[in-house]
């Protein structure tokens, strides 16, 4: 059985097969803490209760032991789960010494080299059974709305928004290229099936090593016939609340344990605000406030608390230290002290990478140049302001790809839309309505300097059968980053690949 089923067996006697996650010894007991990939329980071997060598074997174990293990389930709401199992008999299928991932601080690079074993952990065992529950989600939302999906090839002729950033390979001889986007493909399945959705991998060759980028990631691609850019937002909101109500119904556990504060997850099943580009630029550049919030007070305020902070969080660590060296202070003192001075540097390094950054974000805010697309500080900027996605449409269409369709009240601008999740984290969604004049795509094709003839077959989409379509693109590692608030991209993914990261 699995340790997610013990709350089924209270008082009875059952067979568990894991590996070992802790233990600890204390006169005559050895609590391991076993997991299964189901979740984690205590086991607890107590030596008047099972033969002898099954005691020694039990305080022989190493981290990552594998075992198999009798025992009966008794109910402890103190533990994991709620549940412990009092073992009866146990089995070592493996002994393990030196497992190269201690309980001690790792720095970034060796968890990465280590990414096989970093898996295996409670944070990152958690952070991907949300990013399951993503996923499901997700499917489930489109298959219950009448979508049917479709897949895209990996192996694309042309580029949805120029080859710069793309990785080119021999194809038989031609050159291919691997997909930035199953957009292209999807309108034309859209065509044929009314509402469609891909789900798939695409590869971006940006030489990029910002926390928000991966050269490979998954991308869930909706298109529909007949809708048009405010419909495609209002299906935009409706995927993103059920995704993140399913996440917040199924994953309390996880959450808790990634300690995921999920107020704004909450808060972000009201409706989203729709900011059009220019409201969203007066914003940033502290033009127009947000609620009687300034952008560049708000900062300005921000910076000189986190300064306020760093002092206090320095004084503190130089007192502990000077107690520490102090003559007389016992050793679980000097132990407890240690921890905190430990916590308390780790608290300092966030706030001083805030006190870099914040001049940054306000320097970016106050020269923004009307007409640029936003970047990661600007889209900070905004995002800060707001306990919920927002929704900013009509760009100026230099800034969007070549599809995308004019505002015909105002041809300066396209019909794109981009979605900002709060807390800083920026673009989780793009999308728009699309062009359907074959003219002004050939237009727009050239502009953007692309070959001709490898779009014929896009352009027989608006010859034989053209109507109004739109549709979206999410992310869905910038999408699990945002929910399980992760520091990095890198860790909404099994194995990532970015720019200078190719193993394990």
């Amino acid at each position: 059985m699995y340790i997610k089923d013990l709350h089924a067996f209270e008082g009875k006697e059952v067979t568990l097969k894991g590996w070992v996650a802790n233990r600890r010894d204390s006169k005559g007991l050895v609590f391991i803490n076993l997991r299964d990939g189901s979740g984690v329980c205590q086991c607890v071997a107590d030596a008047n209760k099972i033969s002898e060598e099954d005691f020694n074997n039990a305080g022989k174990l190493g981290l990552e032991s594998a075992i198999e293990l009798n025992g009966t389930v008794l109910k402890d709401d103190r533990q994991i789960g709620g549940y412990e199992v009092q073992i009866s008999s146990l089995k070592v299928i493996q002994f393990v010494d030196n497992y190269p991932i201690a309980k001690k601080e790792h720095g970034v690079d060796f968890l990465m080299d280590n990414r096989h074993l970093w898996l295996r952990s409670q944070r990152q065992w958690a952070i991907m059974r949300i990013r399951n529950t993503i996923i499901f989600a997700i499917h489930k939302f489109f298959q219950q709305e009448g979508f049917v999906q479709m897949d895209a090839p990996v192996f694309t002729g042309n580029a949805c928004e120029g080859t710069t950033n793309l990785f080119e390979t021999d194809f038989y001889g031609d050159p291919a290229y691997l997909s930035q986007s199953g957009q292209l493909y999807g309108e034309a399945m859209a065509m044929a099936f009314g509402k469609i959705y891909t789900f798939g991998p695409t590869f971006r060759a940006e030489k990029s090593k910002t926390r928000r980028h991966l050269s490979e990631f998954w991308m869930i691609e909706p298109e529909m016939a007949f809708y048009d850019i405010h419909q495609n937002m209002d299906l935009i909101e409706s995927f993103l609340q059920f995704v993140i109500k399913e996440v917040l119904d199924s994953c309390q556990k996880e959450l808790t344990l990634i300690e995921r504060d999920t107020t704004i997850l909450q808060s972000s099943l009201k409706k989203f605000p729709r900011l059009t580009y220019d409201e969203a630029v007066a914003i940033i550049k502290g033009e127009k406030d947000v609620n009687g919030v300034n952008s560049i007070r708000s900062l300005e305020e921000e910076l000189a608390k986190v300064e306020a902070e760093i002092h206090a969080v320095t004084s503190e660590i130089n007192e502990r230290e000077a107690k520490i060296a102090a003559p007389g202070m016992k050793k679980g003192e000097i132990n407890f002290n240690q921890n905190k001075i430990a916590t308390l540097k780790s608290d300092l390094k966030e706030l001083e990478e805030q006190q870099r950054n914040i001049p940054q974000w306000i320097e970016s805010a106050k020269n923004f140049r009307y007409g640029n697309d936003l970047g990661g500080s600007d889209e900070t900027v905004i995002t800060r302001l707001f306990d919920v996605p927002i929704m900013v449409y009509d760009w100026p269409h230099e800034v969007k790809a070549f599809y995308l369709k004019r505002n015909p009240d105002d041809a300066r601008f396209a019909r794109g839309v981009d979605v900002l999740a709060p807390e800083g984290y920026g673009e989780i969604v793009g999308g728009g309505e699309r062009e359907t004049n074959e003219q002004m795509l050939r237009d727009k094709i050239t502009e953007h300097e692309l070959p001709m003839a490898d779009f014929e077959w896009y352009l027989d989409l608006r010859r034989f059968g053209s109507v109004p379509h739109a549709g979206f693109g999410l992310g869905l590692e910038r999408l699990v980053t945002w929910m399980c608030k992760l520091k990095h991209v890198r860790e909404s993914i099994p194995f990532p690949r970015m720019y200078g990261r190719l193993l394990p």
